[in-house]
């Protein structure tokens, strides 16, 4: 192949270096130096052909070789592929199947929870409130008798205070200035016992109100307490929720 590309350049160097013919674009060559050259060329050609096919046949072979193994290398990935898809695919079915059974039973542990703890919030309230409500009769019971104790007192002292007055007044009353100054002492007396009366009445409306604010803080207690039993309820619920979840 070697002495055809020199044929070729020694052929190129003969041609520019030729004479040209005037008044035109040709030249002139020496016939037998270009004609040698050419057989040259036709004796060097035959044999770098024969490489050349050489080297085709030789590559031509190397790309069946290759495309076999590839096909081969394809199939054995395919196969190797579609097992293990084949084996994900049963893992995640596995996974999942677990996954539901653990969610089922994290759902069914949290709804007992829940219905546990509801229960036992519906007995404290119930107890609560029959609690305040025994409590409320008792404090009313007594703040009733207490009240009705001191308005019999408070009737009795004035009732006392004012049949004093009268027979003060009616012992006195044939004496001018004895009379007036019964008359003045009666109604004294008789303020001190309306006054006394008040007083009593007072005593009983504070000690009425005292016994009804014990009443109502013990209700505000009772109240807290439900509510906080609600709010750890509902705490509960939402941790079992996000558990399942």
């Amino acid at each position: 192949m070697y002495r055809v590309f020199e044929a070729l350049d020694e052929l190129g160097a003969i041609v520019e270096e030729a004479r040209g013919v005037p008044m035109t674009a040709g030249c002139v060559v020496p016939r037998g130096d270009v004609l040698e050259l050419i057989d040259d060329i036709k004796d060097a050609i035959p044999g770098e052909l024969d490489d050349a096919q050489d080297v085709l046949d030789a590559r031509d072979s190397l790309l069946r070789e290759a495309k076999e193994h590839s096909g081969s290398m394809v199939s054995s990935a395919t196969a190797e592929a579609d097992s293990l898809v084949d084996h994900a695919r049963q893992e995640a079915d596995r996974l999942l199947a677990d996954a539901k059974s653990q969610a089922d039973r994290m759902v069914g542990e949290a709804r007992q929870h829940t219905e546990r703890m509801v229960a036992e919030a519906r007995e404290e309230s119930s107890r609560l409130a029959t609690t305040a409500k025994r409590e409320y009769e008792a404090s009313t019971g007594r703040a009733k008798n207490e009240a009705d104790r001191l308005i019999e007192n408070g009737n009795l002292a004035y009732e006392k205070a004012v049949q004093e007055g009268i027979k003060e007044q009616q012992r006195l009353v044939s004496q001018t200035e004895i009379v007036q100054t019964a008359t003045m002492e009666a109604t004294r007396l008789i303020d001190s016992a309306h006054a006394e009366a008040d007083r009593l009445r007072g005593e009983c409306d504070i000690y009425v109100d005292s016994k009804l604010a014990e009443f109502e803080d013990f209700l505000n207690g009772t109240i807290r307490s439900v509510g906080r039993g609600r709010h750890q309820l509902r705490t509960a619920a939402g941790t079992h929720d996000y558990a399942a979840r």
